[in-house]
């Protein structure tokens, strides 16, 4: 029986390691089904001792992950907006704690909520075709699930700026140069590495990878524990402004935005 209990999270364990594959055509986004079920997923990998490391990739060879579908947003409904940051924090922060060895195998686009999640993983291997962005301010959106905290702490304040500010996409090989990932692979290459990657977490004590990862993570979660809600409630608040519904719909519409900046 699967431990997932949605159909867009496929879920194989093998020994020692749980492989996760997003598997929501076409690019792998995220929504109020697939976010609960990771949090669901993880929860159930972390009591399951027998698991020590965990593998996170997406299904085909164009998408790692695109993040949210836009479509949620176009109306500016701020109820939908809570719902759907709240299920991203939940979910994305239950990752960042798995006990064990996490890894996010990038084989492709990996876009605003699909670059937060492998943000939230302990280890990125990313294919040579990756690319990696959080451009939510090119629709009147922001970063809602980390990624103004965590890209800050792994690339530094200058670069997340220019991602997020500037709305700069990066290719796999900056992305290794300014530390946003640990190793770049050929195309088709990084669930292997991963996988491998994962073998060798388990031959570690789980216990000591476990306490060793508390103690790694302790100052970055003193530093970026309180500003995690508030991303979320910053990214709430842009929907009561006219540049966020503007932003949306001239992406759906395929246009350039106007903004009004109120």
């Amino acid at each position: 029986m699967s431990i997932s209990p949605s159909d867009k999270l496929k879920v194989e364990i093998t020994g020692h390691t749980a492989l996760i594959t997003i598997d929501n055509p076409a690019a792998n986004t995220w929504d109020t089904e697939s976010l609960p079920g990771l949090r669901t997923v993880v929860e159930a990998l972390n009591a399951d001792r027998s698991v020590f490391a965990l593998v996170l990739t997406g299904a085909g060879d164009k998408f790692f992950s695109a993040g949210a579908d836009l479509k949620l947003f176009a109306d500016g409904n701020p109820d939908t907006a809570r719902e759907m940051a709240d299920a991203f924090g939940a979910a994305f922060e239950a990752l960042a704690d798995f006990r064990g060895v996490s890894i996010a195998a990038i084989n492709g686009f990996a876009m605003g909520g699909g670059l937060e999640v492998a943000l939230a993983c302990d280890l990125r291997v990313a294919e040579h075709q990756a690319q990696m962005a959080l451009p939510e301010a090119k629709v009147g959106l922001l970063p809602c699930a980390g990624g103004t905290q965590r890209l800050s702490w792994l690339v530094g304040e200058g670069w997340a700026k220019k991602m997020i500010l500037c709305g700069e996409r990066v290719k796999a090989e900056t992305a290794e140069r300014i530390g946003l990932v640990e190793e770049v692979v050929a195309n088709g290459e990084s669930l292997t590495r991963a996988l491998a990657l994962a073998e060798q977490a388990a031959l570690q004590s789980p216990i000591s990878v476990a306490y060793s990862k508390q103690l790694i993570h302790a100052a970055r979660d003193t530093a970026i524990g309180a500003a995690l809600p508030a991303e979320r409630d910053k990214f709430v608040e842009l929907f009561a402004t006219e540049d966020q519904a503007e932003g949306v719909n001239a992406f759906l519409e395929k246009r350039a935005p106007e903004w009004k900046n109120r």
